[in-house]
Protein backbone atom coordinates (compact mmCIF):
# COMPACT_ATOMS: atom_id res chain seq x y z
CA UNK A 1 0.00 0.00 0.00
CA UNK A 2 1.23 3.52 -0.81
CA UNK A 3 0.88 5.42 2.49
CA UNK A 4 2.51 8.66 1.28
CA UNK A 5 -0.06 9.00 -1.49
CA UNK A 6 -2.81 8.17 0.98
CA UNK A 7 -1.70 10.92 3.39
CA UNK A 8 -1.74 13.45 0.55
CA UNK A 9 -5.22 12.34 -0.41
CA UNK A 10 -6.59 12.86 3.11
CA UNK A 11 -4.98 16.28 3.30
CA UNK A 12 -7.15 17.43 0.40
CA UNK A 13 -10.25 19.59 0.96
CA UNK A 14 -12.59 18.91 3.83
CA UNK A 15 -16.27 18.40 3.17
CA UNK A 16 -18.24 15.90 1.13
CA UNK A 17 -16.21 16.30 -2.09
CA UNK A 18 -12.96 15.95 -0.20
CA UNK A 19 -14.15 12.82 1.62
CA UNK A 20 -15.23 11.19 -1.65
CA UNK A 21 -11.88 12.07 -3.22
CA UNK A 22 -10.06 10.66 -0.18
CA UNK A 23 -12.03 7.40 -0.42
CA UNK A 24 -11.14 7.15 -4.12
CA UNK A 25 -7.48 7.68 -3.22
CA UNK A 26 -7.71 5.00 -0.54
CA UNK A 27 -9.11 2.51 -3.04
CA UNK A 28 -6.49 3.46 -5.64
CA UNK A 29 -3.61 3.09 -3.16
CA UNK A 30 -4.52 -0.58 -2.69
CA UNK A 31 -4.91 -1.23 -6.42
CA UNK A 32 -1.93 0.58 -7.94
CA UNK A 33 0.90 1.49 -5.60
CA UNK A 34 3.45 3.82 -7.11
CA UNK A 35 6.62 2.13 -8.38
CA UNK A 36 9.94 3.76 -9.12
CA UNK A 37 11.51 3.16 -12.51
CA UNK A 38 14.84 1.36 -12.49
CA UNK A 39 17.76 3.69 -13.08
CA UNK A 40 21.50 3.23 -12.68
CA UNK A 41 23.50 5.19 -10.13
CA UNK A 42 24.43 8.41 -11.90
CA UNK A 43 27.83 8.93 -10.31
CA UNK A 44 30.62 7.03 -8.70
CA UNK A 45 32.74 8.35 -5.83
CA UNK A 46 36.46 8.72 -6.57
CA UNK A 47 37.29 6.18 -3.86
CA UNK A 48 34.83 3.51 -5.10
CA UNK A 49 36.43 0.15 -5.68
CA UNK A 50 35.48 -2.86 -7.77
CA UNK A 51 33.61 -5.32 -5.56
CA UNK A 52 35.75 -8.17 -6.97
CA UNK A 53 39.32 -7.03 -7.64
CA UNK A 54 39.47 -3.92 -5.44
CA UNK A 55 40.63 -1.63 -8.25
CA UNK A 56 39.48 2.01 -8.15
CA UNK A 57 36.69 2.23 -10.75
CA UNK A 58 36.20 5.99 -11.21
CA UNK A 59 39.11 6.36 -13.68
CA UNK A 60 37.47 3.75 -15.95
CA UNK A 61 34.05 5.35 -16.35
CA UNK A 62 33.57 3.94 -19.86
CA UNK A 63 33.97 0.40 -18.53
CA UNK A 64 31.88 0.76 -15.37
CA UNK A 65 29.26 -1.83 -14.59
CA UNK A 66 26.96 -1.88 -11.58
CA UNK A 67 24.49 -3.98 -9.66
CA UNK A 68 21.67 -2.52 -7.59
CA UNK A 69 20.84 -4.88 -4.79
CA UNK A 70 17.50 -5.51 -3.07
CA UNK A 71 18.60 -3.31 -0.13
CA UNK A 72 19.12 -0.47 -2.67
CA UNK A 73 22.91 -0.53 -2.31
CA UNK A 74 24.95 -0.25 -5.50
CA UNK A 75 28.06 -2.31 -6.21
CA UNK A 76 30.46 -1.05 -8.87
CA UNK A 77 32.77 -3.11 -11.08
CA UNK A 78 35.64 -2.18 -13.41
CA UNK A 79 33.99 -4.16 -16.21
CA UNK A 80 31.35 -6.72 -17.08
CA UNK A 81 33.75 -9.61 -16.43
CA UNK A 82 34.07 -8.80 -12.73
CA UNK A 83 30.35 -8.02 -12.50
CA UNK A 84 29.68 -11.53 -13.83
CA UNK A 85 32.08 -13.08 -11.32
CA UNK A 86 30.00 -11.53 -8.56
CA UNK A 87 26.62 -12.15 -10.21
CA UNK A 88 27.25 -15.84 -10.82
CA UNK A 89 28.40 -16.53 -7.25
CA UNK A 90 27.70 -13.56 -4.95
CA UNK A 91 27.90 -15.64 -1.78
CA UNK A 92 31.66 -15.90 -2.26
CA UNK A 93 31.98 -12.11 -1.94
CA UNK A 94 29.75 -11.15 0.96
CA UNK A 95 26.25 -11.26 2.30
CA UNK A 96 24.26 -11.36 -0.94
CA UNK A 97 22.63 -14.15 -2.93
CA UNK A 98 21.80 -13.96 -6.63
CA UNK A 99 18.13 -13.33 -5.78
CA UNK A 100 19.28 -10.08 -4.11
CA UNK A 101 20.39 -8.60 -7.45
CA UNK A 102 17.60 -6.24 -8.49
CA UNK A 103 19.21 -4.44 -11.46
CA UNK A 104 22.20 -5.07 -13.73
CA UNK A 105 23.66 -2.05 -15.55
CA UNK A 106 26.43 -1.92 -18.15
CA UNK A 107 27.61 0.79 -20.55
CA UNK A 108 27.02 0.32 -24.27
CA UNK A 109 30.50 0.32 -25.82
CA UNK A 110 29.64 2.80 -28.60
CA UNK A 111 27.10 5.13 -26.99
CA UNK A 112 28.40 4.90 -23.38
CA UNK A 113 24.75 4.98 -22.27
CA UNK A 114 23.67 2.77 -19.39
CA UNK A 115 21.74 -0.24 -20.64
CA UNK A 116 20.07 -3.17 -18.90
CA UNK A 117 22.79 -5.78 -18.55
CA UNK A 118 20.30 -8.63 -18.67
CA UNK A 119 19.11 -7.65 -22.16
CA UNK A 120 22.47 -6.50 -23.53
CA UNK A 121 24.50 -8.44 -26.06
CA UNK A 122 28.20 -9.06 -25.43
CA UNK A 123 31.08 -9.55 -27.83
CA UNK A 124 33.82 -11.83 -26.58
CA UNK A 125 37.27 -12.59 -27.99
CA UNK A 126 37.90 -9.19 -29.59
CA UNK A 127 41.12 -7.17 -29.82
CA UNK A 128 39.66 -4.58 -27.41
CA UNK A 129 40.70 -5.00 -23.78
CA UNK A 130 39.22 -3.48 -20.64
CA UNK A 131 41.08 -2.24 -17.56
CA UNK A 132 41.63 -5.86 -16.43
CA UNK A 133 42.36 -7.45 -19.82
CA UNK A 134 39.89 -9.62 -21.73
CA UNK A 135 36.39 -8.24 -21.40
CA UNK A 136 32.75 -8.76 -22.33
CA UNK A 137 32.01 -5.79 -24.62
CA UNK A 138 28.35 -4.73 -24.12
CA UNK A 139 25.88 -3.46 -26.72
CA UNK A 140 22.22 -2.53 -26.66
CA UNK A 141 21.67 -3.31 -30.35
CA UNK A 142 22.56 -6.44 -32.32
CA UNK A 143 23.64 -4.37 -35.35
CA UNK A 144 26.19 -2.51 -33.21
CA UNK A 145 27.51 -5.77 -31.76
CA UNK A 146 27.82 -7.28 -35.24
CA UNK A 147 29.63 -4.18 -36.53
CA UNK A 148 32.05 -4.31 -33.59
CA UNK A 149 32.58 -8.03 -34.19
CA UNK A 150 33.62 -7.34 -37.81
CA UNK A 151 35.86 -4.39 -36.89
CA UNK A 152 37.59 -5.94 -33.88
CA UNK A 153 37.89 -9.63 -34.68
CA UNK A 154 35.61 -10.79 -31.92
CA UNK A 155 34.96 -14.46 -31.39
CA UNK A 156 31.20 -14.29 -31.04
CA UNK A 157 28.17 -12.50 -29.59
CA UNK A 158 26.61 -13.89 -26.40
CA UNK A 159 23.58 -12.97 -24.32
CA UNK A 160 23.62 -12.41 -20.57
CA UNK A 161 21.98 -15.82 -20.04
CA UNK A 162 24.75 -17.52 -22.06
CA UNK A 163 27.52 -16.20 -19.81
CA UNK A 164 28.59 -19.09 -17.60
CA UNK A 165 31.09 -19.47 -14.80
CA UNK A 166 33.31 -21.46 -17.19
CA UNK A 167 33.29 -18.65 -19.78
CA UNK A 168 34.11 -16.05 -17.13
CA UNK A 169 36.87 -18.27 -15.73
CA UNK A 170 38.41 -18.64 -19.21
CA UNK A 171 38.44 -14.86 -19.64
CA UNK A 172 40.06 -14.37 -16.22
CA UNK A 173 42.81 -16.86 -16.96
CA UNK A 174 46.16 -15.30 -16.06
CA UNK A 175 44.62 -12.36 -14.21
CA UNK A 176 45.55 -11.70 -10.57
CA UNK A 177 42.40 -11.06 -8.56
CA UNK A 178 41.98 -10.09 -4.94
CA UNK A 179 39.70 -13.11 -4.23
CA UNK A 180 41.58 -15.58 -6.34
CA UNK A 181 40.50 -17.11 -9.60
CA UNK A 182 37.38 -19.25 -9.56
Amino acid sequence: MNFDGLKKCFAVLSGRGGRIFALQCLAFSFIAPVTVAAVPADSVAPDSRCAICGMFVAPYENWLAQLRMSDDSVLFFDGVKDLMVFYLDPGDYGKYAQKDVREVWVRDYYTLEWIDGRTALYVIGSDVYGPMGKEFIPFGLRAAAENFLRDHGGGKIVTFAEISSELVRSMRSGMKMRHGSK
